[in-house]
């Protein structure tokens, strides 16, 4: 997901806020039945597998509404005959049909419990459908505000879209809401008016006409997350273009509105650079049988996996090149091959994410450009909370943008730490592979890089991701003859912490090991300067 620099007014209300209330390390905040219900992994969700979804939707524009039905495929983890679906309590549910009969189910907040007529035994398969109809949340503010987006392009066509990823994908279609269970593969079926195109994820397999309406048949060949699913409807003209992936044929679609088209074709000449940049760095393009696509929608931006969502107005940054395009492609990696099981995990996301942006600059312009372009995205740090959210609980309320920025300097400063870039980029692209087409934890993360970059940095990642604070370089300095003796220590939260920093004295550089214990060395200056292009810390003078 893209996130907007914050302006200057929002961080001094965000620090005022922060300051009336008591400081904590541990998110604390109450939390609802619903949000427990939409985040928990009870036995009523474990119970089943979803392998596939079968999606059939038709929108009403005019009324802002949809209608349609899923199937579940799924597989019997355990015996049950009661279990969980998703879908907000503001849709209608018509029936939910079993082997051709509606069965009984009732609803608590965006819950659904369903009751099946015998009982399903383990290591089965089967299905079932729900039909529904309703008008869906409307997004005050997509993509941060989730919800449909229904607009009028300046030619007065209609133009819909649809970002869900915070609030839940079953604010507009049933599933189980879960992070966890992805299918590993779905169909998306999208009736609209015969004027307009569908576009979503994967490819489109086929188109129906049905007379005043057109039916789009998409199908995603890989495992994909919920919130990225998704839908783009709107007068669009197609622009097909191929890349030679390093495996194999790739092709590029862009979808974009009609009169924008030449202005498209010059502005996406970056996607082949880019992806020659991230091929080079992540591994091969995860989803080549999907292809690639970029996808005109109404509001800023979002990573829906083979189908971006791009509204950046076809305009580059200062740095000269589309923050949207690189940011929501680099998630195709991290985010949409590799997921997270729980929201309380989104730094594995968007912390990698916001770094392929720093790849993407070290890889066409050099490594001083790449630290430059990390230090200006500095200033939208806050440090008012941790990386980590609290696990099983619907938990989207993040404050700031600290899994963006301090989690892309986390990971520029474990690079400093390692202090080989034929290691550390050999063990990123690895971790890229290693983990394609999975959901995986931050254990399993932590775990990973102490394995392959031959250390351990637990304690690393506990302060970066669990404390709200980063590391605080501690020093003072005291005249010794001729020299000055240098005294130093790490001010953390984390036991046996013991990064590696390094310092400039008389613009030499020494890389000094400081632990939470006093030590000493001698400096012949009595000023010294932390390297900050490298280490994300804080300074302050010991007392």
């Amino acid at each position: 997901m893209t996130f907007q620099f914050l302006t200057l007014f929002q961080i001094m209300l965000l620090f005022f806020l922060y300051s009336c209330a008591q400081e904590k390390d541990k998110k604390t905040s109450p939390f609802t039945k619903a949000d427990t219900l939409r985040g928990m992994l009870s036995p009523l969700r474990t119970c089943y597998d979803v392998t596939y979804y079968d999606l059939k939707i038709k929108l009403d524009i005019p009324k802002r509404s949809i209608s349609g039905k899923n199937t579940f495929h799924f597989k019997v983890n355990q015996n049950f005959r009661t279990c969980q679906i998703d879908l907000f309590d503001n849709m209608l549910i018509e029936k939910v049909v079993y082997r051709g009969k509606p069965i009984f189910y009732k609803r608590e907040f965006h819950a659904v419990f369903l009751q099946f007529p015998s009982e399903f035994v383990q290591g089965t398969i089967d299905s079932f459908t729900v039909f529904y109809n309703g008008r869906p949340k409307e997004a005050a503010r997509a993509p941060w505000d989730g919800g449909f987006v229904w607009r009028k392009d300046k030619e007065n066509n209609d133009w819909v879209g649809v970002a869900c990823e915070g609030i839940g994908a079953s604010l507009w279609w049933p599933l189980k809401d879960h992070l966890s269970d992805e299918p590993d593969s779905q169909s998306i079926s999208i009736e609209v008016p015969s004027h307009l195109i569908a576009v979503s994820n994967g490819r489109l397999r086929s188109k129906e006409e049905l007379g005043k309406t057109t039916r789009f048949n998409w199908f995603v060949s890989y495992p994909i997350n919920s919130y990225n699913i998704t839908l783009n409807v709107g007068n669009y003209v197609q622009i097909e273009d191929v890349y030679q992936s390093v495996d194999g044929r790739l092709t590029l679609d862009y979808f974009v509105l009609a009169y924008n088209k030449d202005k498209a074709k010059e502005h996406f000449k970056q996607v082949k650079p880019m992806l020659k940049c991230f091929e080079q760095y992540f591994g091969a393009f995860p989803f080549l049988k999907d292809g690639y696509k970029l996808v005109e929608t109404d509001y800023w931006g979002m990573e829906h996996q083979s189908c971006i969502a791009y509204g950046n107005n076809y305009k580059n940054n200062e740095w000269g090149f589309d923050y949207i395009i690189i940011h929501e492609s680099g998630h195709e990696w991290f985010g949409n091959s590799i997921s997270v099981p729980d929201h309380a995990e989104m730094w594995i996301h968007e912390s990698f994410t916001t770094y392929t942006e720093a790849i993407f600059m070290e890889c066409m312009y050099g490594y001083d450009k790449a630290v430059k372009y990390l230090t200006a995205q500095r200033f939208n740090i806050l440090n008012q909370e941790p990386i980590l959210g609290p696990l099983d609980v619907n938990y989207d309320n993040w404050v700031g943008s600290d899994m963006y920025y301090k989690g892309a300097w986390m990971l520029h400063t474990l690079r400093s730490c390692v202090d080989d870039d034929e290691l550390w980029f050999k063990t990123l692209k690895l971790f890229a592979f290693n983990f394609r087409y999975r959901i995986v934890n931050t254990s399993q993360v932590i775990n990973f890089f102490n394995l392959n970059l031959n250390n351990d940095y637990t304690y690393f990642f506990e302060q970066y991701l669990q404390y709200h604070k980063p590391p605080i370089f501690e020093y003072k300095i005291e005249k010794e003859g001729n020299d000055f003796e240098l005294y130093y220590r790490w001010k953390v939260n984390v036991q046996n912490f013991k990064m590696p920093v390094e310092i400039l004295v008389n613009n030499k550089k020494i890389r000094l090991n400081p632990t939470q214990q006093i030590q000493k060395i001698l400096i012949n200056s009595d000023n010294i300067v932390v390297d900050k292009s490298k280490f994300y810390v804080y300074t302050e003078k010991m007392k």
